[in-house]
């Protein structure tokens, strides 16, 4: 148990210069608030800290410092610890900073206070502070994650007649995603003609968000349309622009095209991801095609590409459902051992097939490495398997 923690204020701290005893000390108490749920005493500290060193510029500057504190005591549902904190620090000298005031923004979002990184940023001309767009981006990234959409709407409203400032292509962006998100599908297209309109050339973000929030309701005609258009205007596509096409390809179960599409991404000089093979692996899983998912997998290897959990997780899936127990069981054990390990059902089933097929011992395998997993499966989940070790049949 950490007691009262001494506050220890370096006496080299107005040269900008901090003792150990400072960080030693914040360091502690920060601890100490995790150590104890966020008791008001031990919240109190890391403030009192931060308070008693304002002029510190080590400490102020400190960009890690901010961060935990700041996350710790947001954990700790001490959101007017966090006001306190950053409050008094806007009113620094580094508050005439833009870049110090997004800073400040920034960690309004991460404690999911959005209303007082909003406020922040239309209280900056009191600090001396000159807004750019830059400080509005962070606040509309704020504000987005919040999904706070009428307030960020209403602040681009604002943006140039009330503050001046004229919105780039990361705004534009920024409200393409939002209108996407809120399922105006046709607003998000019109903001991309709009800022076309202002001088602002749409790029491959632009394209690939409403290329993806197309296909995903269904308008292939229009996702098709935005792919052909991105490349015509010379926007080439990125890794992540090939993976929702290849999606879409996948979910229309188009295996074989999406497989194409990944021999034109290497063409292009861009190297697919975990993503785009689990994608590709899956759709060809999904249309019976079960030998080219398992190709897929040991081509991986030879393009430098090394499967990841999500990848294990589809194929020992799906070969269960193929009665392929004894490759499953192979992958299944490969991966546990990775510390990765499938979902509760997909481990229920293997193991089911295991003792049908006589594999006793591969299912002890399987059990032993389920035995030794942190954080542990539930007692209820641990006696399903035990149970179809027992029984040979499931206990669920």
């Amino acid at each position: 148990m950490l007691g009262l923690i001494p506050i220890i204020i370096s006496p080299w701290s107005k040269t900008g210069w901090v003792s150990c005893g400072l960080f030693c000390s914040w360091a502690l108490a920060s601890e100490s608030i995790r150590l104890h749920g966020g008791s008001r005493l031990h919240a109190a500290i890391v403030v009192e800290l931060f308070k008693a060193n304002a002029d510190n510029r080590v400490l102020v500057e400190n960009r890690f410092a901010f961060e935990d504190a700041v996350a710790r005591l947001a954990g700790a549902r001490r959101n007017d610890l966090v006001e306190e904190i950053l409050e008094q620090h806007k009113a620094l000298p580094q508050g005439r900073r833009e870049g110090f005031v997004i800073r400040v923004i920034g960690l309004y979002g991460r404690a999911r206070m959005p209303e007082h990184a909003l406020r922040t940023f239309r209280e900056m001309e009191m600090y001396g502070c000159e807004r750019t767009v830059k400080s509005l981006n962070a606040t509309m990234k704020v504000l987005m994650q919040a999904r706070l959409f009428d307030e960020a709407l209403r602040l681009l409203d604002e943006a140039s007649p009330t503050y001046g400032v004229e919105l780039d292509d990361i705004s534009y962006n920024t409200v393409v995603k939002m209108a996407c998100d809120m399922g105006e599908l046709h607003a998000a297209y019109r903001v991309m003609q709009e800022m076309e309109k202002e001088g602002v050339r749409p790029d491959v973000i632009t394209y690939t968000t409403l290329m993806a929030a197309f296909y995903k309701n269904g308008h292939r005609e229009v996702g098709d349309g935005l792919w052909n258009l991105m490349r015509l205007r010379g926007c080439m596509p990125t890794l992540t622009s090939y993976n929702v096409r290849i999606q879409f390809l996948i979910n229309r179960k188009r295996g074989w095209q999406a497989n194409d599409l990944v021999r034109k991404m290497y063409a292009a000089g861009i190297t697919p991801d975990e993503i785009t093979y689990n994608l590709v692996i899956k759709g060809f899983f999904v249309i019976g095609e079960h030998e080219m998912a398992k190709t897929v997998f040991g081509a991986m290897h030879g393009r430098g590409c090394k499967p990841n959990e999500r990848i294990y997780q589809t194929m020992v899936h799906y070969l269960c459902k193929r009665r392929e127990f004894n490759l499953a069981f192979r992958l299944c054990k490969d991966s546990m051992e990775k510390n990765w390990f499938p979902s509760v059902d997909t481990i229920h089933h293997l193991l089911k097939g295991l003792m049908v097929i006589k594999k006793d011992r591969n299912a002890r395998e399987i059990m032993k490495l389920v035995a030794e997993r942190k954080p542990s499966y539930s007692v209820d989940d641990v006696k399903a398997f035990q149970d179809i070790l027992s029984h040979g049949k499931t206990g669920r």
